[in-house]
């Protein structure tokens, strides 16, 4: 059975000027590739704030999906390209397609949102590799359950749908975590 896995993460501005600022040197190159820099610019050449707090924001919301709490973010290993029409891409290479493979991560999914300062970023993707789920958690006793809300099947407008997809979650650009670049990416 898969299971639907979503990443989500927000970036400042502000942390992107601080990686900018010239008295701490190169540190941007840690955590950019050289292809995502390229394209992390403005036309007249200067580093755009929002691509970048855009792109960090991605990798960030890619490595929730790797499942890989406690181990350092494999920033090199995770790029956000500008996939068909401009729309975010995701290449794996090293230790992160590594991480993906472990996961039994299928194609992933990013979307890229910037407003009033900051970036946002949600990737997607569905494993079938058994992880384990909130209600597994030591305390979640203290948590709501589902059965504490109403469910869509209450709702007599909601009884075509479900909540929960039958069938795996696909996407319309496959990614492979084998350090390929994804079908119509430079």
């Amino acid at each position: 059975m898969t299971q639907p896995l979503i990443g989500v993460d927000l970036v400042p501005f502000s942390r992107v000027r601080e990686l900018l600022d010239p008295g701490i040197g190169p540190l941007l190159r840690r955590y950019l590739s050289a292809e995502e820099l390229t394209v992390s610019r403005t036309p007249d050449g200067a580093p755009d704030q929002a691509r970048i707090a855009g792109r960090l924001a991605a990798k960030e919301a890619v490595f929730k999906l790797l499942g890989a709490v406690g181990r350092p973010v494999p920033w090199q290993g995770i790029e956000v390209l500008r996939g068909p029409g401009g729309r975010p891409g995701i290449r794996l290479s090293g230790r992160a397609a590594e991480l993906a493979r472990d996961a039994g991560l299928g194609p992933i999914d990013v979307s890229i949102s910037h407003d009033a300062g900051f970036a946002i970023a949600v990737a997607a993707s569905s494993t079938s590799v058994d992880r384990p789920r909130a209600s597994d958690h030591p305390h979640a006793s203290d948590r709501p359950r589902a059965s504490d809300h109403p469910r869509a099947s209450d709702d007599p407008r909601a009884s075509a749908r479900s909540l929960v997809p039958e069938r795996p979650l696909s996407f319309d650009h496959p990614i492979s975590q084998q350090s390929a670049t994804p079908k119509g990416m430079p």
